[in-house]
């Protein structure tokens, strides 16, 4: 029976599953949440969502180069810190990227469907991924690359169309008063952290990669550094075109900017590229969570009939089916800005835990200063108690079951145990 990955995955191939996760997750999606709380300082809640990204990457990148399995931070928790420090960062990481999912399967459907057909399209783009996935990663990473091509000339069309037009009103960035004050500020960067998360992609599919301890902590870099020069330059030029108001208005405010800036031409351009970013954010996803749900299998922590590795795609298959079929349940329910908060919370502790792991490493292994993961775990924490409240409720009540769930389990594992050492003769 096959019970290992295969190491197929190239620097290229990283790169590419990692910018797949990130462009899209939330350049096409979150600006206009971000825009509501923040005003004219959406840029600056970028910077502050990039600098607490920032150590979240150098993290897991030092992280994953000691830790070479499937699993991301729930591999690493375990390994560092303790069984149930691995465990909730899993959980957290499960749940929230669940969330992500449906969230990008509502983002292609508002982009690319016709109305009234929203959620009917975007249970047909999980279905369909989840089986791209289902066939092995190499094609996994080869669908990542062609939709980031395709999304990238969308932005880059988009990027000239919103700063080449005359600037709006109240375009000017960190004018006027902040709308809600800095905790406004604050929860933009929580929202828009939803962006970044896309790198940890990279992490999780540590047992694919080939000469992991070099390739990942390198394609998380790159990936990083690539996309957020992109939602920069993304951000500049929808703030520029709709103004502080408009961005926090619009439902599409990159295809929106298109239009305000003249170049009507290029609408269905951008929401082509906008349909595509989301499906390879959705793609990464689907691949992302089925491996570290792989791992919490393997150590029971999930049941362990979904860890079982398909003998000829080497994938786990029942995970990933799995996968779907969860989100398919969400895309049914569920609304986009509540599945953006709801992610970001549970995103947010994750990486709370990817900070505390790569802090208690050793000098052996250091890549990167502590102040560093110090400055990476009080940042997730801050911005994940600013999301909107309603989020951080779900979240907490979310991870608490969670924690129930485990706590028995183990219990009845005890007394079952117990029983048997007493019956034993």
């Amino acid at each position: 029976m096959t019970t290992t990955l295969a190491r197929r995955l190239g620097l290229g191939d990283a790169i590419a599953i990692g910018l797949g996760a990130m462009i899209g997750a939330g350049v096409f999606s979150a600006f206009g949440p971000a825009a509501q709380a923040a005003g004219t300082w959406l840029l600056a809640g970028l910077a502050i969502a990039a600098f607490v990204a920032y150590c979240n990457a150098t993290s897991s990148a030092q992280l994953a180069a000691v830790h070479t399995i499937a699993g991301g931070t729930y591999a690493y928790g375990r390994a560092e810190l303790g069984a149930w420090w691995g465990y909730t960062a899993g959980w957290c990481f499960m749940i929230g990227k669940l969330a992500s999912c449906a969230a990008m399967a509502m983002t292609f459907a508002a982009y690319a469907a016709p109305a009234g057909w929203e959620r009917p399209v975007a249970i047909l783009a999980v279905v369909a991924l989840t089986g791209v996935n289902l066939l092995g990663v190499t094609r996994t990473a080869l669908a990542a690359k062609i939709i980031v091509t395709i999304a990238l000339v969308a932005l880059a069309i988009a990027v000239a169309a919103g700063l080449g037009a005359p600037a709006a009103a109240d375009s000017a960035s960190f004018a006027g008063e902040l709308p809600a004050g800095v905790w406004g500020l604050l929860q933009s960067a929580g929202l828009l952290f939803f962006a970044f998360a896309g790198y940890a992609r990279i992490a999780t599919m540590g047992e694919e990669v080939r000469d992991p301890a070099r390739t990942i902590p390198r394609a998380i870099s790159i990936a990083f550094l690539a996309a957020l020069v992109v939602y920069a330059l993304v951000g500049a030029a929808v703030l520029s075109a709709l103004g502080a108001d408009g961005t926090a208005a619009s439902t599409a405010p990159v295809a929106d900017a298109v239009v305000a800036s003249g170049w009507t031409w290029a609408e269905p351009v951008v929401r082509v590229g906008a349909a595509a970013a989301s499906l390879g954010a959705l793609l990464a996803l689907i691949a992302g969570i089925g491996r570290t749900g792989l791992a919490m299998a393997r150590e029971h922590d999930l049941p362990t009939q979904l860890s079982a590795i398909h003998p000829r795609f080497r994938v786990p298959h029942r995970m990933e089916v799995a996968v779907g079929v969860i989100v398919v349940t969400v895309v049914a329910f569920a609304d986009l800005r509540g599945a953006i908060g709801f992610s970001s919370f549970g995103v947010l502790l994750y990486y709370l835990i990817a900070n505390l792991a790569a802090l208690r490493q050793g000098e052996a292994v250091r890549r990167y200063p502590r102040w560093l993961q110090v400055a990476g775990a009080l940042g997730c924490v801050l911005l994940a108690f600013t999301l909107p409240w309603q989020s951080v409720l779900t979240g907490i009540a979310v991870v608490a079951v969670g924690i129930a769930g485990r706590a028995i389990r183990l219990a009845r594992e005890r007394r079952r145990a117990e029983a048997e050492d007493r019956d034993a003769p």
